[in-house]
C-alpha cells in the first residue's frame, strides 16, 4: 500500500492521531537524490557538533570521568524496501541505529557485535557511577562489551511500536541471525534470516521450510517476554 498514489490506512487508525509512515511513499528519483543529500549534510552538521562537545571535554579536563554514548531512537529509510523516513516497519534499515562509545577504559577502535539495546543504557551508567540499578529496569549493563571483556551479554533485543490502542501494535524479536514480528491479533508476521537474507526480502514467517526456526522464535520470545518482569519488591513473607 505504500507504493500507491493515495492509500488508505484507515483501518490502522483508531483514534485521530495519524501512524508513522502510513501513507504513500513513492518518490521520485530527484527528490530522493534530494533527501539522500540533506540527510548526509545532517550527519556532518552533527558530527562538527560531537567533535566540538569532545574537544571541550579533553580542553576542560575531564574526559576520562565522562561517558559519551553517540546514538539515536531509530534509523531512516531513504529509499530502502520503498520506504522514506520511518514508520512502524521493522527491517534493520530502521532498527539497527548508530551506538558509538568513548569513556575510560574503552579502547579506541574496538569494534563488537554484541546486540545492545537502548534500555541498556541507563543500567550501564548507573553501574558505572557505582550506584544500584533499580529492579524494575529491563536493561543490561554493557560495560563488559564496551571495554572488550566479553562478545556480549544479551541473546536478544525487543523493538516496538504502539501508535494507536490495538491497531498498530507490535513487537519484534532480534537474535543475532533470525527476527520476527508479531502484530498484535493478526495472523500475519515478519520472519528473516539475517544469515541467508540480509537484505531482507524474503519474508519466511509462512514458510513450511522455517516452521521449526518460527515455533522456536516464538517460544524464545514469550520466555523473554516473561523474564524481562522482574518484581521490583523483595519476598518478605512464605505465604
Amino acid at each position: 500500500m505504500t507504493q500507491q498514489p493515495s492509500p488508505d490506512f484507515s483501518a490502522w487508525r483508531e483514534t485521530r492521531y495519524a501512524n508513522h509512515g502510513f501513507r504513500s511513499h513513492l518518490i521520485t528519483e530527484a527528490e530522493l537524490r534530494r533527501n539522500v543529500a540533506i540527510y548526509y549534510g545532517m550527519i556532518s552538521f552533527v558530527d562538527a557538533g560531537i567533535g566540538r562537545i569532545l574537544a571541550a571535554l579533553d580542553r576542560l579536563g575531564i574526559a576520562d570521568d565522562t561517558i559519551v554514548v553517540f546514538t539515536t531512537d531509530h534509523g531512516h529509510f531513504l529509499g530502502q524496501h520503498g520506504l522514506i523516513a520511518k514508520g512502524a516497519f521493522h527491517y534493520e534499515d530502521l532498527i539497527r541505529i548508530p551506538m558509538i562509545v568513548r569513556a575510560a577504559g574503552v579502547p579506541a577502535g574496538l569494534r563488537v557485535a554484541g546486540l545492545q539495546s537502548l534500555v541498556d543504557l541507563a543500567p550501564t551508567f548507573l553501574s558505572a557511577a557505582g550506584l544500584d540499578v533499580p529492579l524494575w529496569m529491563q536493561g543490561v549493563d554493557q560495560r563488559p562489551v564496551w571495554t572488550g571483556a566479553t562478545e556480549s551479554v544479551r541473546d536478544h533485543v525487543f523493538v516496538e511500536n504502539r501508535h494507536q490502542p490495538t491497531r498498530v501494535h507490535l513487537r519484534t524479536y532480534v537474535e543475532e541471525r533470525y527476527k520476527i514480528t508479531i502484530h498484535r491479533d493478526q495472523p500475519y508476521g515478519e520472519l528473516f534470516d539475517l544469515a541467508d537474507d540480509p537484505g531482507e526480502h524474503r519474508n519466511r514467517f509462512d514458510d513450511p521450510a522455517y516452521a521449526s526456526v518460527r515455533a522456536g522464535l516464538m517460544e524464545r520470545l514469550v520466555n523473554a517476554e516473561v523474564a524481562r518482569e522482574r518484581s521490583p519488591y523483595p519476598r518478605i513473607a512464605d505465604a
